[in-house]
């Protein structure tokens, strides 16, 4: 079975404050799983939520000058 995070936990994770998950799963932003009346989000959800957040990085080539 897949370790499920409290919010809390899952803010840890991500390093933001405890609000930031409560409003991800308030605006569907993010999976989550019921536990009866509990929330808790699962290692993937959150893993999936980093990827698709990421922005790769855009080498720029510098242009040489025309002699």
């Amino acid at each position: 079975m897949e370790k499920l995070f409290t919010l809390e936990e899952a803010a840890e994770v991500l390093g933001t404050p405890a609000r930031f998950p409560r409003r991800l799963v308030a605006e569907r932003r993010i999976r989550f799983v019921k536990v009866g009346r509990y929330v808790r989000i699962p290692e993937s959800a959150i893993e999936d939520f980093v990827e698709h957040g990421t922005v790769d990085v855009v080498v720029r080539r510098v242009r040489g000058r025309a002699s």
